[in-house]
């Protein structure tokens, strides 16, 4: 699966480059690279492809909802896209402004149904073809073309980010050991970033660099909306989601049941995720009307909510919510009024819980918060590790797969069957 993954991300990567380059050059009246490699691959295009070919293909056949979902989806990564594009040293690179219905120059409505469109047409039939043309290719001469493939686009990656944030003359000059291969390696690396500078400005009309300012360290902890503050309320969400889930399951069904992602702790992933992200993207519009952030949230939470119930269902062959007995419906992973209560949610939170959060974030202390922040990451990350690991095994019991190493022992021993009920009672083996 992976390995048809990244043969799919080359093709719709030079596909989108194809369509950019043509565009870009017959509105220039010459030729213009518009990849944001030095290599004939627009990424996004890749990444958009993948994520629509594994995130939809159950949509197949169905027209309307394929076309809608690829809409959202791909509006949603161009928007991201264009958001960590600006955070680099080159600012915007494309700007939807002078286009009716837009969000700030990074997305507009013509350009999210052409997406659509082309979405449908990838998912639809673009992809079963080019998977059906990869399994045609003898294995042998695929690996080798798709390692070749690996290897040049690291390497023009490497170079593209010298390009961004490398300078010529900032690299510390040490006598001592600056050796022939030392000074051959600067000029190399000036030679990359001097030619890899020169494509990129000519490609995207110059954009606006982004101007570095010296300025005095803040002290004030996780001020904005940087790692320490979203990581810090990635854990609350986390927490909080878990707990209104819990109750919110008694009160509705008079039942009490582990409503948790992970195996140590009451911890909900996908609440705190999103808790997360809605940070993230929406902070920016944190003073846009109820309406607007209501409507943003709807479809963000929507998507969101879909892509992982899918995510889970691939890769622990489990479903963890299903909503078909609910009316309005898509497959059973989201309905319209769970994305309402996203909508809501996001005005909530963004409009009255978020500011009471970052002050009482910002409160503590600086090096007692960044403590407190990297033992959570460490934390989190060996929860989430362990917790995938239980329900792998968990997976490969059902199968009746015999443990044969030790971390399939070990988890045979400490997460066995009933724990796992009990910590993921909804859990249903996907059929």
């Amino acid at each position: 699966m992976v390995v048809k993954m990244i043969w799919l991300f080359f093709i719709y990567a030079f596909i989108g480059w194809v369509m950019e380059t043509v565009y870009a050059t017959g509105k220039k009246k010459r030729f213009v690279n518009r990849g944001l490699l030095d290599g004939p691959l627009c990424t996004i295009y890749g990444f958009a492809g993948v994520l629509l070919t594994w995130s939809l293909q159950e949509l197949r056949g169905n027209w309307l909802f394929l076309f809608l979902g690829s809409m959202i989806y791909a509006t949603v990564l161009e928007w991201i896209a264009g958001h960590i594009l600006e955070w680099s040293r080159y600012g915007r690179w494309w700007d939807y402004s002078d286009v009716k219905w837009n969000l700030d120059g990074y997305i507009c409505l013509p350009y999210s149904v052409l997406w659509g469109v082309l979405g449908l047409a990838a998912v639809q039939w673009g992809s079963p073809f080019f998977l059906k043309l990869y399994g045609m290719v003898p294995k042998t001469g695929r690996d080798i073309a798709l390692w070749i493939f690996i290897i040049l686009t690291v390497i023009d990656g490497v170079g593209s980010l010298i390009a961004l944030y490398g300078r010529q003359g900032t690299m510390p000059r040490l006598e001592k050991v600056d050796s022939q291969i030392t000074r051959i390696t600067r000029k190399l690396q000036d030679w990359i970033s001097y030619t890899a500078r020169k494509r990129l400005e000519k490609a995207h009309m110059e954009p606006k660099p982004v101007t570095v300012q010296n300025k005095e360290a803040s002290v004030v902890f996780a001020q904005g909306a940087g790692f320490y503050k979203i990581f810090l309320l990635f854990v609350i969400g986390a927490f909080l989601g878990d707990v209104t889930e819990t109750i919110f399951c008694y009160v509705t069904a008079g039942v009490l049941m582990s409503r948790s992602s992970v195996v140590w702790g009451p911890f909900s992933l996908v609440w705190g995720i999103a808790l997360a992200m809605a940070t993230a993207l929406l902070y920016k519009y944190k003073d846009r009307s109820d309406r607007f952030l209501f409507l943003v949230g709807t479809f963000l939470g929507g998507a969101y909510e879909y892509l992982c119930s899918v995510f889970t269902e691939i890769c622990f062959g489990t479903v963890f919510w299903d909503y078909s007995h609910i009316p309005f419906n898509l497959g059973g992973r989201i309905n319209l009024l769970y994305c309402f209560f996203w909508g809501i949610a996001a005005v909530v939170w963004i409009k009255g819980l978020y500011p009471h959060f970052s002050r009482w974030i910002e409160k503590i202390p600086m090096k007692q918060g960044k403590i407190i922040t990297w033992f959570l990451v460490l934390f989190m990350t060996a929860n989430v590790a362990v917790s995938a690991m239980a329900l792998a095994r968990y997976d490969q019991r059902s199968e009746g797969i015999a443990a044969e190493s030790s971390w399939q022992e070990y988890m045979d021993l400490h997460y066995g069957d009933e724990v796992m009920r009990r910590i993921y009672p909804n859990a249903v083996k996907a059929e």
